[in-house]
């Protein structure tokens, strides 16, 4: 597997075919292998690369006590394009991996020619700290309920995963976050090859947890002109579809897909349908 070191760290990648490239950033409790039902399809008409980010099986375990700010992986993803000459790339992020790749966007938008983003959790768009206070909830729940709403039951998954983790229950503090992310019947009909990987990724998942997430408002989102896809699964937290909702009211340049009866790891769930529209939309672009 080639690897590349940039900003004094090691990342191995996977790469495909040839022409384009399309860069594939996993989230927190993934590593390049959760892009396995897209490479060989997409490497028919680009050159399909997957990337671990930092600390990410199979790099370097993160040493213990060290946090791993989202910006980091946000510097190391623009290094990694530059350095293997690959921009201007179409980038594909999925979960926390989309945020990087927003940001990216927001920070380098001379690197991309693309961005598909999958549920990115952009919390901080709505005005809130992290974690929230309860005047910004409270707030947002007078403001706009629809929102508001699922927010605060999105809450109810965070804080028993983090006090889960806290205690030292890494297994609760994961299926607590899975659920809740994924809802109940996805979590029940997960790959357990799929849940091995997010176990072997926990260290660097709670390294991310305990910074959270960088500061994005709203001028953030208009100034990413990237032609960008927003994709939602159907079976997401609420929470997830608002945010998409909002980036797409925002983003000058921003059109969105929902992928039917998929969780918030769609591009697993129903591979098939991510991957036609995902390429369609590349084509166009």
């Amino acid at each position: 597997m080639p690897k590349v070191e940039v900003n004094g760290t090691s990342l191995e990648y996977v790469e495909e075919g040839t022409g384009q490239p399309v860069v594939f950033v996993h989230g927190s409790t993934g590593d390049l292998r959760m892009w396995s039902q897209q490479m060989d399809v997409f490497a028919t008409s680009y050159r399909a690369i997957a990337v671990s980010c930092r600390h990410y099986h199979p790099n370097d375990e993160i040493p213990d006590g060290v946090d791993l700010p989202m910006p980091t992986l946000v510097d190391d993803l623009a290094a990694l394009l530059r350095e293997l000459n690959w921009a201007p790339a179409h980038v594909v992020g999925q979960s926390s991996g989309a945020f990087v790749c927003l940001l990216l966007g927001a920070k380098h938008p001379d690197l991309l020619r693309t961005l598909v983003l999958a549920e990115p959790p952009v919390m901080p768009l709505l005005g809130l700290g992290d974690p929230p206070k309860p005047h910004q909830l409270l707030g947002l729940l007078i403001r706009n309920p629809g929102t508001g709403v699922p927010v605060i039951r999105f809450g109810m998954t965070i804080v028993p995963t983090e006090r889960a983790f806290a205690r030292g229950d890494d297994e609760r503090g994961l299926r607590t976050f899975f659920r809740g992310v994924m809802g109940h019947q996805a979590f029940a009909e997960l790959p357990t090859a799929r849940w091995q990987q997010a176990r072997e990724n926990i260290k660097p998942f709670k390294a991310q947890m305990r910074v959270g997430f960088p500061p994005f408002g709203e001028e953030d989102a208009r100034r990413v002109g990237t032609p960008t896809l927003l994709v939602t699964g159907e079976r997401s937290a609420p929470v997830l579809h608002r945010l998409v909702d909002r980036l797409q009211q925002l983003m000058p340049r921003a059109q969105k897909m929902e992928i039917r009866n998929a969780s918030h790891f769609m591009h697993e769930d129903r591979p098939q349908e991510f991957n036609e529209r995902v390429l369609a939309f590349l084509a166009r672009n």
